[in-house]
């Protein structure tokens, strides 16, 4: 599979785009519609569009929204938010949504198994949102609010056994930071599966981008490198030119040639 570079877009309650920081202090960066016909010019490699709030706030999906959106957008689109069921997820990919992203539903193997029987099982990604404890790292649901007893590896792991097709592995400590991925994380987690794996969470560069790929990430995701602009944060939507991304692709090919 060739790796994929992924910018993430986060809806609020109010169908604005915004980026969080450590899943907190949502900044208003733009209309998502102006933003994905953006992204369609720099010929992305796919767009994750999220609501934020929809599982916090008991709403299903907004079909209606959704349906513009995909029709604005030229690329592959997956879209997480409020999907709990079967019957949510048909008319999202109706609407011409190529993938749904689980996040509370992701920790219910009964839910994953159904959509996955139904649709495929490259319909179905699995969002591990996961932050550090005193008891190392755990799992989140519910944008962060809720920490459950299971560890990254082991949610990626039930995932898989139920059908997932993707883990979209989310570092919460490093949403917005801008610093770099947790690489050994991300190490951790992919070697336990053998699913494809997005990473997301701490991409702020080019580099930080083409490290979560060298970790073993299949495809690494950001909104902040996508976004941002320079230490003041100006809004600013950007994406690698394809010369910047066939150079990582070559980059990973070579260390991978090494490695054997």
């Amino acid at each position: 599979m060739r790796p994929r570079v992924v910018p993430v877009l986060l809806l609020d309650s109010r169908r604005r785009l915004v980026k969080t920081r450590r899943f907190g202090e949502p900044v208003y960066v733009g209309d998502p519609f102006n933003v994905i016909r953006i992204f369609n010019e720099k010929e992305v490699d796919e767009i994750c569009v999220l609501d934020i709030n929809a599982s916090l706030e008991q709403r299903r999906p907004d079909v209606g929204l959704i349906r513009e959106l995909a029709s604005e957008c030229f690329m592959p689109m997956s879209y997480g938010g409020g999907v709990t069921s079967v019957a949510d997820v048909s008319p999202i990919f109706a609407a011409g949504v190529e993938k749904v992203v689980l996040g509370r539903a992701g920790t219910q193997t009964h839910v994953i198994r159904s959509i996955a029987d139904e649709f495929g099982s490259q319909a179905v990604t699995v969002c591990v949102d996961c932050k550090r404890t005193q008891e190392g790292w755990r799992t989140a649901i519910d944008r962060g609010r809720v920490v459950t007893d299971l560890d990254p590896i082991k949610l990626a792991q039930m995932a898989e056994a139920a059908g997932a097709g993707e883990i979209l592995l989310q570092n919460i400590d490093r949403d917005g930071e801008r610093s770099a991925y947790d690489l050994a994380l991300i190490s951790d987690v992919s070697r336990a599966v053998e699913l494809p794996l997005m990473a997301v969470g701490g991409a702020g560069e080019l580099r930080h981008l083409a490290e979560g790929l060298r970790a073993g990430a299949s495809a690494v995701a950001s909104g902040s490198t996508f976004v941002f602009y320079g230490r003041l944060r100006a809004v600013l939507i950007t994406y690698p030119s394809a010369a910047d991304i066939e150079q990582m692709r070559a980059s990973l090919r070579e260390g991978a040639d090494a490695a054997e």
